[in-house]
This record gives structure tokens, sequence and C-alpha cells, in this order.
């Protein structure tokens, strides 16, 4: 029986997540991908696109998935580049997509999206946004 070890809201996510269980020899299943790629404003209300394991393989593949490989990527790039708040210099920023929700509301009334949303840092501690 397949059960959920992990949900994206996107499918590449999904599939670096499956990557990664069946490097360490975890049999992996993506669901709901096609359908997200397809109507990508349904991905919250279905849950995502899910990784799903063999019922056995679940704990071992949430240790896998929750493992921080962080130092790993450092070692093979180099050190993370910090970036600063240019209003407040706080180095607390976090990746954040602009104009999401207004996108969602254009594609409910009119029923085709429009895409006007911009990615970039958000400031976690003055709440300001900086385009990348």
């Amino acid at each position: 029986m397949l059960v959920t070890v992990a949900s994206f809201s996107f499918p590449y996510e999904a599939q670096i997540a499956k990557a990664a269980l069946e490097s360490e020899g975890i049999k992996a299943f993506v669901a709901d991908e096609h359908t997200i790629n397809m109507q990508w404003l349904y991905s919250n209300a279905m849950g995502g696109v899910r990784v799903q394991v063999l019922e056995y393989d679940l704990e071992s593949a949430r240790l896998m998935l929750n493992q921080d490989h962080s130092m790993k990527v450092y070692a093979e790039v180099g050190e993370r580049q910090v970036r600063y708040c240019e209003y407040c210099s706080s180095t607390n920023m976090e990746p954040f997509t602009k104009g999401k929700k207004p996108a969602y509301l254009v594609f409910l009334f009119f029923g085709m999206p429009l895409f006007f949303y911009k990615h970039g840092l958000k400031c976690g501690s003055c709440g300001r946004f900086t385009k990348i």
C-alpha cells in the first residue's frame, strides 16, 4: 500500500525528493504531477504534488527527506552568499512571490491567468520586498 511521505507545490520539487529517495534504495512514486502541471492553481486545493512510498519504507523515507544537506552543498559550491535588506540591513531575508494572490483572484473571476507577479526576497524584520 502506498502512503504519502511529502507533498510539494511544484512538480520539480517532488521529482527531486523522489530521486533522493531512490538514490537511497527507497522506491518512490509521484502523484498528481500532471494535473498540477496543467492547472497549477489547483495545487493547494489538491494537497500539492505528493511523493508516495510503500508503507514499510515510510519511516526511512521521512528520515531521509528531513536530513539537512546544506553543508554538502556549501562544501561543493562554496560559502553561502548573505543577502541584506536594503532598508533595515537585516539578514533575515526569505524567498517570496509578490502578487500571487491577485493572480489567483484574476484567474477565478476571468477564467484565465494573468502572470503579473514578481519573484524576490522579503525581509522578515521590516517586511519590505526586494526584487532579485
